[in-house]
């Protein structure tokens, strides 16, 4: 498994709540166009992060510690 590209990750589930980029923009207090800047970043600031998962109600931080932890080799 490959790593969690953020940005896809939330435009995901921004999609599976049925809510718009219009509505994260209001929620984040920036222009749709950032929505769409942060949409096609594979890394994002955590704070900014951290808003997105409050926000939304999902946990970002654990999605990607769980895609970290699969990538991670087996001890021997």
């Amino acid at each position: 498994m490959e790593r969690i590209h953020i940005g896809k990750a939330i435009r995901a589930e921004l999609q599976r709540q049925e809510r718009g980029v219009s509505w994260l923009a209001r929620h984040l207090a920036c222009d749709r166009s950032n929505v769409y800047r942060i949409f096609r970043k594979k890394s994002l600031d955590t704070e900014l992060l951290s808003r997105i998962c409050t926000i939304l109600q999902h946990d970002f931080f654990a999605d990607l510690s769980s895609s970290i932890d699969e990538l991670s080799p087996n001890p021997p």
